[in-house]
């Protein structure tokens, strides 16, 4: 692999002081848009990124919302004579701290140790927002290409207003290459491009048994509780290895080499005991099948329980899809099956809550040839291609409204950084290659 020019080494390590500053600046606003008390957070968080594009010398910034949505930002360096337009996309709202008091730093405080930054958003996206910018930066605010900057505020939340706002300034949006900086990689020294990522269907499952809430003594016994009900039908979910019991799911394969159990365990945080799911090997099981979780049951607290027959109950599952299933089907399919497996003639309602598609690519050209070269030359080691059991929803949007457009699914986590949990971080050596190989990129796509 080739060295890295001396210039742009300087440049980058000029401007990486100020962009951690900044960084610092964005994960003390919480812009959970998710949370409706955070909703003005979230647009204080977009007017922030739009100051950083215009000290960047961006020539337009606007702030934009299609109805009902989130603030973005859009911002462009017109081409030189020529050139083509590469899109760098990342986004600014983050998810909600699952409780400030579990963490080991307060979660909008960005604390550094041990050569990671902590606070939620460090990774997940806010460090790829600061990507963008510092490559910017590192040019002068005058990129060998042209380059549109756009920073959604909602994809935590699913990007629900993203075609809107698409359709709706498809003509400042248009690229001939999308890089998006909200992936991973597979260790802080190992380059990746994304080129698989799995689909999600979140479903409410409410099971219904009684009438009303009666006395668990006098009618118990022939008389069931619906939570009890729902907790057997979410077990028939997953098989007694842990794999996802639904038929019609898509399964996928992979012979792309992936991280050993050892390290996934340690990881993920698998207590000492505890097995792991599934058959195949992890890179499989975390990108190529299905997964079905309980995210959260509507049910009396232990505190306070009362000795009652509890006459209704819900929950949240999340269906992760392999690529190449559809959220279409794969609901109809987890919907028969739990309408198959329902007990005791229980009333049973399925309703999809939130969806996201699969999305899988076809990594060959000369774009991808030159971003893996950026990606092996500024991180020192040979660029890898994985899959991602995580969704970006929007990376399929894009692909359907750009068909032109090359898409380039690159990172700025690794397993260690905690994405959407507590202590959320970033790794500071990795940043700076990142920032590095974007600055790289630019340059060997200019024509």
């Amino acid at each position: 692999m080739a060295d890295v020019p001396a210039d742009l080494q300087a440049a980058v390590d000029a401007v990486l002081p100020d962009a951690r500053r900044d960084l610092d600046g964005l994960v003390r606003i919480p812009s959970i848009w998710a949370d409706p008390a955070h909703r003005e957070d979230t647009r204080r968080s977009a007017d922030a990124v739009a100051t950083l594009a215009r000290q960047a010398g961006a020539a337009s910034v606007q702030v934009l919302a299609a109805e009902g949505g989130a603030p973005a930002v859009v911002a462009h360096w017109p081409a030189p004579e020529g050139q083509p337009t590469v899109m760098l996309y990342a986004h600014h709202d983050v998810q909600p701290t699952g409780g400030d008091d579990l963490w080991t730093s307060a979660p909008f405080e960005p604390t550094e140790r041990d050569g990671r930054l902590y606070g939620r958003g460090a990774a997940d996206d806010k460090a790829g927002v600061m990507t963008h910018l510092a490559t910017l930066r590192a040019y002068d605010g005058r990129p060998p290409v042209g380059v549109t900057l756009f920073v959604e505020g909602e994809e935590e939340s699913g990007s629900p207003t993203l075609s809107a706002l698409l359709a709706e300034h498809h003509a400042e949006l248009a690229a001939d290459v999308i890089v998006i900086a909200d992936a991973g990689n597979p260790a802080v020294d190992v380059p990746a491009l994304t080129t698989s990522l799995r689909g999600l269907t979140n479903i409410v499952v409410e099971v219904s048994m009684l009438e009303r809430a009666v006395h668990s003594g006098v009618f118990g016994g022939p008389a069931g509780d619906a939570l009890t009900a729902l907790c057997r039908l979410l077990a028939t979910l997953h098989d007694d290895k842990g794999s996802v019991a639904v038929p019609g799911l898509v399964r996928g394969s992979s012979d792309v080499p992936g991280m050993s159990e050892e390290q996934f365990r340690g990881d993920a945080g698998v207590l000492d005991g505890v097995d792991l799911l599934g058959t195949g090997t992890i890179e499989e099981r975390i990108a190529q099948q299905p997964a079905i979780a309980v995210l959260g049951i509507d049910a009396p607290a232990v505190e306070g329980a009362a000795n009652i027959l509890v006459h209704r109950a819900r929950a949240m599952i999340s269906v992760r899809l392999a690529p190449g299933d559809s959220t279409e089907s794969a609901f109809a399919a987890v919907r028969e099956h739990l309408a198959r497996q329902a007990p005791w003639g229980v009333g049973l309602e399925v309703s999809l809550h939130a969806s996201g598609e699969p999305f899988a690519l076809s990594p060959t050209g000369s774009v991808y040839d030159l971003a893996r070269e950026a990606l092996s030359t500024a991180f020192g080691a040979e660029t890898v291609e994985m899959g991602m059991g995580g969704t970006i929803p929007f990376i399929a949007e894009f692909a359907r409204t750009f068909p032109g457009a090359t898409v380039l699914v690159t990172g700025v986590g690794d397993p260690a950084s905690r994405w959407h949990g507590i202590d959320e971080s970033l790794h500071l050596g990795m940043f700076r290659r990142c920032v590095l190989a974007e600055t790289l990129l630019l340059r060997s796509l200019a024509r």
